[in-house]
């Protein structure tokens, strides 16, 4: 909801939720999204073209996929396995090809070594830096030590990081190594300490970008759709004009943006989940087969230097 009787300087929310379409284009500016509407694939791949090359070397588009769940064959989706091969196929055909990627968790469903076997395999493909942050479906494992092995070196306590790209930067974080009642996630006090500190002394203009798996705000509680302590690390952050938080977990794109903070969750590769409250629990949602393509997809963020905005598309595997 936003109310138009407030002035610039009271907090505005935003909510939107998308179930289906070929994709949705938001640009931010002053802090409030603006949708340009329903976008096919063409349209979204000239949105980036030409956002790229008007930013030259100081613009930045990346992508984001989430929740893979490779190894996961139930009836929702008998085979999560090649709904991620599409989606790989379709980024490789984007003309302007992006900095990086990012995976904002469950890549496997089970922790199993095959499964992040069959998942390097297939995102490789793409040859794109990937830059990852866990699931809890990816640290089952005694001693998280098949995740941590292959995505936790460099890394920081259970998995968090930092790194910068074209003026904008990242923050990794990890909100499931310590899952609380209900299931919601959790920073923890040590992860925290290091947000405080890594922030500390970057201009305020700096544009912000944290990844986590689990939703840095409260989407739905009662089904652990939320980090416990979020608030604590958004406070850190009050002072910077643009923040992007982006996540996945709930399989469905949710968008808020509160002040300075634009929040934004992610489709599945795998299946997709109900909207809060429209079912008993969360967990897999069985939907027409000719329907779940519509419902799964991956996003692409652009940056332009200079200006506070960056661009979403969201695209689904299928129209």
């Amino acid at each position: 909801m936003t109310d138009h009787n407030d002035g610039p300087s009271r907090r505005t929310v935003l909510e939107c939720m998308t179930w289906a379409g070929t994709g949705v284009l938001w640009t931010i500016s002053g802090g409030v999204p603006h949708s340009l509407g329903l976008v096919d694939e063409a349209k979204a791949s000239e949105a980036m073209a030409v956002d790229a090359k008007s930013t030259g070397a100081l613009g930045l588009t990346f992508l984001q996929i989430s929740d893979s769940h490779m190894g996961f064959d139930k009836p929702a989706n008998p085979n999560a396995k090649g709904t991620l091969e599409e989606a790989i196929t379709r980024i490789k055909a984007i003309p302007q090809k992006p900095a990086f990627m990012i995976h904002t968790g469950d890549i496997t469903h089970l922790s199993k070594e095959s499964e992040f076997d069959d998942a390097e395999k297939i995102i490789s493909q793409a040859k794109l830096d990937v830059h990852y942050v866990p699931g809890e479906h990816d640290i089952i494992d005694p001693d998280i030590k098949i995740y941590k092995e292959r995505y936790g070196r460099g890394t920081k306590g259970s998995g968090y990081y930092s790194f910068d790209a074209n003026g904008v930067h990242f923050l990794g974080l990890v909100n499931v190594a310590n899952l609380k009642g209900g299931g919601m996630g959790s920073l923890g006090d040590e992860q925290l300490e290091w947000i405080e500190d890594d922030l500390k002394g970057r201009s305020a203009s700096t544009p912000i970008v944290v990844f986590a798996h689990i939703p840095l705000w409260s989407v739905y509680p009662a089904w652990g759709w939320g980090t416990e302590d979020s608030a604590r690390a958004l406070g850190y952050m009050k002072r910077f004009g643009s923040v992007t938080v982006l996540n996945g977990h709930i399989h469905q794109i949710m968008q808020k943006v509160e002040g300075n903070v634009t929040f934004h969750t992610a489709l599945s590769t795998a299946f997709p989940q109900p909207a809060p409250g429209t079912a008993p629990s969360a967990g897999p949602m069985k939907v027409p087969a000719e329907q779940l393509r519509k419902m799964l997809g991956t996003a692409s963020v652009t940056f332009k230097q200079g200006e506070q905005r960056l661009a979403i598309i969201d695209t689904p595997l299928q129209s």
